[in-house]
This record gives C-alpha cells, sequence and structure tokens, in this order.
C-alpha cells in the first residue's frame, strides 16, 4: 500500500478566485442533476403532466384523450358523470376537428381546452403550450399532421394504420429517429399479453420454425366495392370539407364519405387490410421478428355494378380480398408465406382444429413444422394443456397503450410500438393494398422504397397531395 502523500494546509490567502471557482464547479457537476437525466432531453419529469393537444376528437381519438387525461378510469357518480376537474391524468389543453359536430362531446368534456379546425394552426398557435400532439383521424391526415409535430419538436401517439401510403410510413419513422420525441403507433394489442405469449413461445420451439402464417378479419363493417356517389347535397353546419379533405384530391361533399365509412374509399382511408392488419398482422411480425416482405401480391372482388352495368371500381377497396405477403428467411428463421382473408373469407381449418370448434371472426395461425398455434393457443387444446411452458422473458405492460406512451415522453423506455417498429409493420400492410389495386404481383426494394417489377404502382407507394399540403 503505497503512503498517502500529506497536503499541507495553505494560507487562506493563498486559495485564488480561480481555484475556488473550479472547486465549486466539480461541486456542483456532482450535486446539480441535469435535467435530461431524470426526464429525458426537452421532456417533462415523471411526476409533471403532459399538455396534450389531439388532432381528432371524436370516435378513437376520444378512446385516445380519455385514456390520457384519466377519463377513463376515473370515478362517476350515481349518473355517470365525472369530475372532470378532479382528473389525475395528464392535461387536455388543445382539441382540433375539421367537423365540430363529432368533436363536440369533447368540448364538453373538456372546456377549458382550446379549440381549432385546423392542425397547422394549432400547432403553431399553441407551440409553446404543448408537449405532445394526439393523432386520431382519417388515415390521409395521419402523416402530415404527425410529421408536422414531430418536426416541433412534439412527441407523438397516431392512431393505426399510421399513415395512407408505404412512402408516409417511411418518413414517419426517419422524422421520428431525426428528432428524437417518443412515438407510439395506437395498435393497443401491442402493449397486451397474448403478443408477447406468442413470440415466447414461438422462440421456445413450441411448434417448431413457422413457415406460413394466416391472418384475418371479418371486416369491412362499412360499404365498400361502390363508386363515388352523384348527387350533391349541402355541407352540414359545423363541418369544414375543404379541411376535411386535406391532402386528398378535391370533390364535393357526401355524407358517404363520412364520419367512419371514410375507411373504405381510396382516398381517404386503408380499407379492411389497414384497418386491422396493424393489428392482427403484428402478432406475426413481431413474433417471427420478419422484415419487410421481397414480394406481395392479391386479388379482390374488385368490380362494382351500376344500373346493372359492371364498371371498374376506382374508388373504393372491395368487398373482399385476399393478400399473400413472402417474407425471406432471417437468420435460422425460414422464409414465411404469410395470407391476409377478408370480407368474410377465412383460411383453410389448420390441421388438428377440433371438428366443434369454428374459426373465430378474426385471428391470426402459425403453422410450423411441428406443430399449429392459433389466437395464443397450441392446438389441439390437448396439446395446449401438456405444453410446459417456458419463463416469461420479455418486459411486459403495465396500464394502457397510452400510458406506454406516456411514461416514454418523460424519459422512461422507447414505447412498445414506437415508430421505428410500428413503421416498418405499416409499410409492410400498406403494401398490400398497392398490389390489391395493381392486381399484380409486385416485387419490393425496401432500401429504396419502391416496387420494381411493376413501374406504375409507385404511384400508389408515394400519393400525390393536393396543393397547399406537404409533409
Amino acid at each position: 500500500m503505497k503512503e498517502q502523500k500529506k497536503v499541507r494546509v495553505r494560507d487562506k490567502k493563498a486559495i485564488t478566485r480561480r481555484r475556488f471557482m473550479q472547486a465549486s464547479a466539480a461541486v456542483a457537476a456532482f450535486t446539480i442533476v441535469p435535467r435530461h437525466v431524470l426526464g429525458g432531453a426537452g421532456q417533462k419529469l415523471p411526476s409533471e403532466k403532459l399538455n396534450i393537444a389531439s388532432v381528432g376528437a371524436g370516435g378513437m381519438a376520444r378512446v385516445n384523450i380519455d385514456n390520457c387525461s384519466g377519463y377513463s378510469d376515473a370515478p362517476k357518480d350515481e349518473n355517470g358523470n365525472v369530475d372532470t376537474g378532479a382528473l389525475n391524468g395528464e392535461n387536455i389543453v388543445a382539441l382540433c376537428d375539421a367537423d365540430w359536430r363529432r368533436a363536440e362531446d369533447a368540448f364538453k368534456i373538456y372546456p377549458k381546452a382550446k379549440r381549432y379546425k385546423d392542425f397547422r394552426e394549432m400547432l403553431e398557435k399553441e407551440d409553446k403550450a404543448i408537449d405532445a400532439v394526439i393523432v386520431a383521424t382519417p388515415d390521409h391526415i395521419h402523416a402530415p399532421a404527425s410529421i408536422m409535430a414531430m418536426k416541433m419538436g412534439k412527441h407523438v401517439y397516431c392512431q393505426k394504420p399510421l399513415t395512407h401510403s408505404v412512402y408516409e410510413s417511411r418518413r414517419m419513422a426517419e422524422v421520428a429517429k431525426e428528432t428524437g420525441v417518443a412515438t407510439q403507433m395506437g395498435n393497443q394489442g401491442h402493449s397486451g399479453e397474448q403478443i408477447r405469449l406468442e413470440r415466447e413461445w414461438i422462440q421456445d420451439g413450441a411448434i417448431g420454425k413457422v413457415h406460413t402464417v394466416h391472418a384475418w378479419t371479418n371486416r369491412p363493417v362499412w360499404p365498400q366495392g361502390i363508386g363515388r356517389p352523384s348527387d350533391t347535397p349541402p355541407v352540414p353546419p359545423g363541418l369544414d370539407w375543404d379541411l376535411w379533405l386535406g391532402p386528398a384530391p378535391k370533390r364535393p361533399y357526401h355524407p358517404a364519405y363520412l364520419p367512419f365509412v371514410w375507411r373504405g374509399w381510396l382516398d381517404f382511408g386503408a380499407g379492411a387490410l389497414g384497418d386491422m392488419g396493424c393489428h392482427i398482422i403484428d402478432h406475426a411480425y413481431y413474433a417471427l421478428g420478419l422484415t419487410a416482405p421481397t414480394a406481395v401480391e392479391a386479388c379482390g372482388s374488385a368490380r362494382v355494378v351500376e344500373n346493372w352495368n359492371v364498371v371498374e371500381n376506382n374508388e373504393t377497396y372491395p368487398d373482399a380480398s385476399i393478400v399473400r405477403y413472402e417474407f425471406p428467411a432471417r437468420g435460422q428463421m425460414p422464409a414465411v408465406t404469410l395470407t391476409w382473408y377478408d370480407g368474410g373469407l377465412k383460411p383453410p381449418r389448420p390441421e388438428g382444429l377440433e371438428k366443434e370448434r369454428e374459426l373465430p371472426d378474426g385471428g391470426v395461425i402459425f403453422i410450423g413444422d411441428k406443430g399449429v398455434m392459433m389466437e395464443g393457443r397450441l392446438i389441439p387444446e390437448t396439446r395446449m394443456k401438456e405444453y410446459n411452458r417456458p419463463e416469461k422473458t420479455i418486459p411486459r405492460i403495465t396500464g394502457s397503450h397510452e400510458e406506454n406512451w406516456i411514461r416514454a415522453c418523460k424519459g422512461g423506455p422507447a414505447a412498445c410500438a414506437d415508430f421505428s417498429y410500428s413503421g416498418p409493420l405499416a409499410e409492410a400492410v400498406l403494401l398490400g393494398n398497392v398490389a390489391l389495386q395493381t392486381g399484380k404481383r409486385i416485387e419490393w426494394d425496401p432500401v429504396n422504397v419502391k416496387v420494381t417489377n411493376v413501374p406504375e404502382a409507385n404511384e400508389l407507394v408515394k400519393r400525390p397531395y393536393r396543393q397547399g399540403w406537404t409533409l
């Protein structure tokens, strides 16, 4: 052990101002904890409330808003009313909706929130007041609103299918990475237990190496396979039709387009595949660690009858469709063929499914070289009961999908479906619509974000915006 040097106590006058400042700085470095250590750069501390604005105030937006404010879990009186002044969640400071009829209930519940019809005006005027933004609108507004918010440094929670086009999904992930804000796509099942069990059991080898997946939904539950209406009723009070159209091509107002039914129209929504694919296909994408597909082909009931004549349908998605994706091998995992069905179509009954059991209205089936798993259960059920389940190794999410995002906004771990994950997932899902609209097998180059064998398909990968609208 070395002998320690003796420290000579010098005369107090020898302690210069420079030495004093150096000593003070050293002490401060250990006693003053920078804000970014506690709450993340540009983020709130965990104990502070976020100031949240929402683009969209009715429908699913209300669910997201209420889950963030604490309204959903707040105690109610005998009449079912909530004391909104006592909410213990985040602050809702601004609400925006081009259709104030849809926003009416939210305006009543959050009377202190500033009201807007144009999200661009809201973000500009409330810039200093807003920490985070919910985007829950028709699909064609998702990317313009989300990207503007992210570029302004706002955290973003955006509803599925994340975007309207493949290119927009790529840009959403890129901008999220560039800005470093906390993001989340609204596929709430990704915060659930089933998707984690499926991944753990597949990694455990419960059904061997998975080579085939079937995914399906009973949607659409709105009109599809129809043409554009010819009558032009007046725009109802409270709706700014031009703002609702946003970047979409201009057309006369008609109630056939909104609310909710916009999902079936090519210019506004992403059809049944876009609506449910980011929920259901997500199970396979996550469990199998899928990447971008190499090829996609699709078929659908792509014709419509008008005045007893069959005509091409260039306005809405088909009543029913089948989309087949080819995903490449990943490490020791083989290539995967994933087939999607909607409009009431279902996959073949998997081997081992008991005769008395019917396929549900929607779900996912994994087929491996050693067995089958459907809806988070090995089949037949006797196999499930015999299975020695592995230890749970994937972190579980506590609270709601929105709370998972809020913790990320306040400096916690990245949200489970942030745009680095959900961007590529949405790209894959939406490529199915490109194949569906072209009617051809398309080969995909994810590096250059383009279809290589059907040049005209790239017009659908990146859609043109109406003048005055940009990303």
